[in-house]
């Protein structure tokens, strides 16, 4: 059974990546880049601050740090010692059928990936928190979060399975730091 799951899931990693061109490239290129999304996070943080009080901000900015350390801990526990799976770009029945249109590849190990889980948890997170105030904001967070996700498996660095299972430690941990803000305000703010 696990046998027939990897296997699937390099059938679709090796069709989704192969639909890559060189034309979308730089677009997905800056999708999967970090750095490039802190305008977003600027105008999350912008919102954030006009629709919270004090300690609501407090508890947020908190909180973010918190989720973020926690998706990327629990993605880089799965990577380097639970599962030791290897990226696409190191399987040597795939290095010669896909694209990597990164540079380099990454650490040897992927399961599950930390973009995805951390996009998807703070798209979870901030559209919980931001969407009794702007209707649209939590499925464009949700949609943003999954682009980054299909970037990784874009640029060749990432199976779809690592992707998912990301995606839904993703909404786990943003759901329950939700919960949590919501206890803490309700108790201290």
């Amino acid at each position: 059974m696990i046998d027939q799951l990897i296997h699937f899931d390099k059938e679709v990693f090796l069709f989704l990546n192969g639909l890559g061109t060189p034309t979308w490239d730089g677009f997905w290129m800056f999708i999967t880049n970090k750095y490039y999304a802190i305008p977003l996070y600027a105008f999350l943080l912008i919102l954030i601050l006009k629709t919270n009080k004090k300690k609501e901000i407090i508890f947020t900015l908190v909180l973010v740090a918190l989720l973020i350390t926690i998706t990327d801990q629990t993605a880089n526990l799965f990577k380097k010692t639970l599962f030791l799976r290897q990226r696409p770009c190191y399987t040597p029945d795939l290095v010669d059928h896909m694209r990597l249109v990164k540079d380099s590849c990454g650490g040897a190990f992927g399961y599950f990936s930390g973009h995805a889980s951390n996009a998807m948890a703070l798209a979870v997170f901030i559209g919980l928190i931001l969407r009794k105030h702007f209707k649209y904001i939590f499925p464009f967070l949700l949609i943003w979060a999954a682009f980054v996700g299909y970037s990784r498996i874009y640029i060749g660095v990432h199976f779809p399975g690592d992707v998912l299972t990301g995606m839904i430690v993703g909404i786990i941990y943003g759901t329950m730091i939700f919960k949590l803000r919501q206890f803490l305000i309700r108790k201290y703010a």
